[in-house]
């Protein structure tokens, strides 16, 4: 029991220097935990506190852990506090599944009995919400219970009520209440299939819009029995618990000689099978005694030929604009898993249910099912299709079913050729065009060079008064420390960025300016504004190099590269999976909200996108590239600056020429839709009304199918789409034509972290996708349009 004013920390206990290890046996051998109240000394025995699963960022959950024996506390001479060795202990409840902490974090049971989780920032995480509500004290059960209880010893608030993924002995499954499985064995946050009450009946189901239902039966004892509306889990001894297991499984498990051991599945029966959980064989596949495989028709491609379980992909996506080239495809002896769900459309004949269907583009996939020869029978419309079963191996759900899948038979691709006209009189213009374009270049080029020589000493001049300036390096030096320019790392629309490596061992990055006269301004600006400012998520510039006519930056080296190398990849081996682009994301929020907010001076960074983002060893990122950075002061509120920028991520207040810090957040919804979608804002290789990213967007938000969109060929961004959609409508909102409708940067962080929510009322219709190209010079190879009129160097001291 603990009183009111009591807080924990969450920190980790050494020995020898060395962090203290539990032993907690497969899979979670390497975990550590940090106790804090323990329920007494019955069998088995229950504690809670901080768990911590053995990865690189350390992640924690406060967790309610059940052990089969005495939980032992070894005191070291070395530490303060007692190392609690808990055997064999398994979670059974959760507080903070889907938001975990860091090291450091404090669990407080406040005076006015809310027991709040805050993470070591300060952030809070998880609440009971229960202030003003008289709590007097906190206890935990004999039987596994959290509760906080009031001055007359009556239950305020308890885990029972708010279950996880696991039931315990004397523990209810009331209406209202569900389990939802994790995402994996060592993925605790909330996965894609639930279990709840409903009618008096145990359903199973896919977290789907609309959910669909895999298992719809009482399940009837000895284990689980319904008990005045509500399941209870009563097993044959107390040391036995039951889980909803992330493929779907629900399973009691029991403590013997051995170990923890599986006692029963209890949806695996005659009814389900096997063959019955909704991905078993992924999207599409079609599962037959237990293996996977794909349909043999040339509609379908299997997304990995190594693992089938994965599921199968269509060869065409399916297009509601191009509905007239929608066909349903019938899967011979295949039946469908979902028996029972609320898109059933009700009694219909054969004929009917498959037009139904084609004229709902939401509609991938109709299932019909009938007894014996009648003409009507039950038509169930599906928006996802998950796995297929083969009826030659399977017990049928119905006498006759027959399972229409939809395909697109073609694309807005084949177009025929316009004719060319005038082919003649184009060859001449184009070569007289060609001609009069040399001579203007030629003397072009004679201006720019005399103009960079006579001013070349007044800009080395300033740069040399630039308080905060990095390393000055010689040309010749950098040339030896990138062995001449030999390892080209990459290329961009202002030179190209080589590998080196300084005298002292330091790996760096250098990037070779060498776009004439837009060198002067890209660099200045680039000098200027990073030059003297640090943070964790921004790129660092080491030095720089102005002699001569050359023009270079040395920045730190970020082994990943850039950002579009891993969300523009197309084989699955090389995606990043959600929790690794969640915190590219929030990475990139925190550093614009340093440069909004932060700096001495406001800084725009105005080409914010995937290519501008570089990431390190461990996937930490950093926003690079300043050459079109714009630096005002706090006061302000908005600036007008020639146009700049890379078409496609640019919001549509750029056409007046007044802009604020908000395009900058415009352009960071952009890519927070390529990085969850693993497509560009404009993909040529997509059916025609697909190609522009927003406008695919907008129109599946109002057709309520944005998790259509979350990356395919990620089996872990499937399993997150809820969390998913929801950074989708960040990402919405951002994206709003009204600049003064976009949330800050820093507002941005706080949605990610979970202590703020996306606005509700967003507007979907975008607009300035595409800025006419007769409005300033664009260099094709990355469409970047950059400013028409040079950058002023600040006279102000530059941000810190």
């Amino acid at each position: 029991m603990a009183n009111l004013s009591t807080s924990w920390i969450n920190s980790l206990p050494s020995v020898n220097g060395s962090i203290a290890q539990l032993d907690m046996s497969d899979p979670l051998t390497n975990s550590t935990f940090t106790a804090i109240l323990y329920s007494g000394s019955s069998s088995p025995e229950f504690v809670c506190g901080f768990y911590c699963q053995a990865n690189s960022s350390r992640e924690c959950i406060f967790a309610i852990l059940i052990s089969p024996e005495e939980i032992t506390i070894q005191t070291y001479s070395v530490i303060q506090d007692p190392l609690v060795v808990i055997q064999d202990a398994r979670v059974i409840w959760s507080a903070n599944r889907d938001n975990p902490v860091k090291i450091n974090s404090t669990l407080e049971l406040t005076q006015d009995g809310d027991l709040v989780l805050a993470d070591v920032d300060g952030t809070l995480v998880w609440s009971t919400n229960t202030s003003g509500k008289h709590v007097s004290g906190l206890n935990l059960t004999e039987m596994g219970n959290l509760v906080l209880f009031d001055t007359s010893n009556a239950t305020v608030w308890q885990s029972f009520d708010h279950p996880t993924d696991s039931l315990v002995f004397g523990q209810t499954l009331n209406s209202g209440q569900k389990l939802t499985a994790s995402v994996s064995t060592y993925n605790s946050r909330q996965g894609m299939y639930s279990l709840a009450v409903d009618n008096g009946n145990l359903i199973a189901y896919i977290e789907s819009n609309p959910p669909q239902v895999y298992f719809d039966d009482p399940v009837g004892k000895p284990f689980v029995q319904l008990n005045n509306g509500s399941y209870e889990f009563s097993p044959a001894m107390t040391t036995q618990f039951i889980k909803l297991e992330p493929d779907g499984h629900l399973k009691v498990y029991a403590w013997g000689r051995s170990g923890w051991g599986q006692e029963q599945d209890l949806l695996t029966n005659k009814i389900i099978g096997d063959c019955g959980y909704p991905m078993v064989c992924g999207k599409y596949g079609i599962c037959s005694d237990g293996q996977c495989s794909c349909s043999q028709l040339t509609d379908f491609s299997p997304i990995n030929f190594r693992q089938p379980n994965l599921g199968c992909s269509l060869n065409k996506p399916i297009s509601c604009d191009l509905s007239q080239y929608h066909k349903l495809v019938e899967f011979k002896d295949i039946d469908y898993f979902a028996y029972r769900s609320n898109q059933m459309s009700g009694k219909m004949e054969r004929e009917d249910c498959k037009n139904t269907c084609l004229k709902n583009c939401s509609c991938k996939a109709a299932v019909f099912a009938n007894y014996g020869d009648r003409p009507k029978g039950i038509c169930q419309l599906l928006s996802e299709v998950f796995s297929l079963i083969s009826t030659k191996s399977s017990i049928d759900y119905w006498r006759n079913t027959s399972v229409f899948v939809k395909v697109q038979t073609s694309s807005s691709g084949n177009f025929p050729a316009k004719k060319s006209r005038g082919t003649l009189s184009l060859i001449l213009g184009a070569s007289l065009g060609s001609v009069i374009g040399v001579l203007l270049m030629m003397g072009a080029c004679f201006f720019l060079v005399r103009r960079i020589t006579t001013s070349k000493e007044v800009e080395e001049d300033y740069l040399d008064h630039v308080p905060g300036m990095p390393t000055r390096f010689a040309y010749k030096k950098l040339k030896d420390v990138t062995e001449n320019f030999n390892k080209k790392l990459g290329e961009g629309g202002f030179g190209s960025v080589f590998e080196g490596t300084l005298s002292n061992g330091t790996k760096v990055a250098v990037k070779h300016l060498s776009a004439l006269g837009q060198v002067k301004k890209s660099f200045l600006a680039e000098v200027e504004t990073i030059g003297s400012i640090h943070h964790v998520n921004l790129v660092r510039l080491i030095g720089f190099c102005a002699e001569k006519s050359y023009r270079l930056l040395v920045y730190e080296y970020m082994c990943n590269g850039s950002l579009d190398r891993w969300i523009f990849k197309r084989n699955q081996e090389d995606a990043l999976g959600w929790q690794s682009r969640r915190k590219i994301i929030l990475d990139i929020a925190k550093g614009l909200a340093y440069l909004h907010e932060e700096c001495r001076q406001k800084i725009l960074h105005l080409d914010i996108k995937p290519q501008n983002i570089l990431l390190d060893e461990n996937f930490n990122a950093k926003v690079s590239d300043f050459g079109l950075s714009k630096l005002i002061d706090k006061d302000q509120s908005q600036v007008v600056t020639t146009l700049r920028g890379t078409l496609g991520y640019m919001a549509p207040e750029w056409l007046g020429s007044i802009i604020t810090e908000k395009v900058d957040v415009y352009s960071f919804g952009v890519m927070v839709l390529e990085i969850v979608c693993r497509r560009k804002n404009l993909d040529r290789f997509q059916p025609e009304e697909d190609k522009h990213l927003l406008s695919l967007f907008q129109r599946k938000v109002r057709g309520g199918q944005l998790s259509d969109m979350v990356d395919k060929c990620s089996e872990d961004m499937q399993l997150h789409g809820p969390e998913i959609v929801k950074t989708m409508r960040l990402a919405a909102w951002c994206l709003q034509s009204d600049f003064k409708r976009r949330p800050s940067m820093s507002t941005v962080v706080k949605v990610l972290e979970g202590s703020a929510d996306v606005e509700s009322d967003l507007d979907y219709s975008f607009v300035g996708q595409h800025l006419s190209r007769t409005t300033a010079t664009v260099y094709e190879k990355e469409d970047v349009v950059r400013a028409a009129t040079p950058l002023l160097p600040s006279v102000l001291s530059g941000p810190r």
